[in-house]
């Protein structure tokens, strides 16, 4: 049955890839619903994601301050009462969200949540089953078909390239080459390709003089990526040195993404961009694939080598033995699916 509700609050309070995942999501909801509003509540840093998509407002919630704890979610029921909710969507399901959504549920709200699949996971990442799972941006789609949004995606449900402005514009003026940007490292060792063999990737991309490449990481990343901007011509080097804001404008006009089985893919992908994905001792089947993303852009460790890949759903557990799963996926296979996907774009 459609719901006739007009206004979602929208929860998912982490992390940067998952919050990034639900604007197609989100997208299509406003294709198919123009007549909805929609609350996205999540923290601060994140807002610039949703700043131009129509009628979604963004709320921070300040779950390290005045939002902190069950008193400070109680706060934040109440701040978000105010703005006249109809239903609650949680598409994170954990904790806070829990609390969070216990208040709408006491105010009686109608509410829906994300059905994680962890059990398909577990049986996914132990060896049981190797299938692929239903996607995360299905799983988002999934709790609006519960609230009676019967929203479908579509590979237009992204963003459309950000306008650059001064800083962003000065790094991208720097060349009319083709931009390829590279996020070299995710939070875990085992989905983070090794330090010596993106060099080597970086090296033979810089040595063709054909591309302008810009790095992108975070605060613990600018030692290395510095080093590499200063070794190579034509690398520049954002990591400390941009907003989020304008990070986001460079995102959304390069040519190729390269990145881990991290946000940075996910960043790029809902705008549209071509993103290559080098994945470890993770795996696309557990259904954190980037959206539209040809499934031959992901670049994945030998699984004959290395059977019990996936072994981890973040990447954060591997068996012994397993550290160098990444070292199976060469630089020259790199180099020639990023050219490959330049040529034929």
């Amino acid at each position: 049955m459609e719901q006739t509700s007009k206004h979602i609050l929208v929860i998912r309070l982490s992390a940067m890839g998952d919050v990034a995942m639900t604007v197609p999501v989100i997208k299509a909801m406003v294709r198919e619903y123009p007549e909805v509003k929609i609350t996205v509540v999540s923290r601060g840093f994140f807002q610039p994601i949703f700043a131009n998509i129509p009628n979604v407002s963004f709320y921070t919630a300040d779950v390290k301050g005045k939002h902190k704890g069950v008193f400070g979610l109680f706060k934040l029921y109440k701040e978000l009462k105010k703005l006249h909710i109809d239903v609650v969507a949680d598409l994170h399901n954990v904790l806070r969200s829990k609390i969070l959504r216990f208040f709408f549920f006491l105010g009686g709200y109608k509410i829906a949540l994300i059905d994680k699949g962890r059990a398909e996971k577990k049986a996914l990442t132990q060896g049981k089953i190797f299938q692929q799972l239903k996607t995360t941006h299905e799983r988002y789609a999934d709790v609006f078909r519960n609230l009676g949004y019967n929203v479908s995606l579509t590979q237009d449900d992204v963003l459309q390239p950000l306008q650059l402005t001064e800083n962003s514009q000065t790094i991208l003026n720097k060349t009319t080459k083709k931009t390829i940007g590279i996020a070299p490292f995710a939070a875990f060792a085992g989905k983070t390709y090794p330090v010596a063999q993106m060099e080597a990737v970086i090296s033979k991309l810089a040595d063709t003089k054909n591309y302008h490449i810009i790095l992108f990481g975070g605060p613990a990343d600018v030692a290395q990526l510095s080093t590499w901007e200063e070794a190579y011509d034509s690398v520049t080097n954002v990591a400390g040195k941009l907003s989020f804001q304008e990070e986001l404008e460079l995102i959304s006009n390069l040519d190729v993404m390269l990145s881990m089985d991290s946000g940075n893919a996910h960043l790029a992908a809902m705008f549209g961009r071509k993103v290559i994905t080098i994945w470890g001792v993770t795996h696309p089947f557990a259904g954190f694939y980037p959206f539209g993303q040809p499934k031959e852009n992901a670049l994945l460790a030998d699984k004959e080598k290395y059977p019990l890949v996936p072994t981890s759903i973040y990447g954060n557990k591997y068996p012994e033995g397993y550290e160098n799963v990444m070292q199976t996926i060469t630089p020259e296979a790199v180099v020639k699916k990023i050219e490959e996907v330049l040529r034929n774009g």
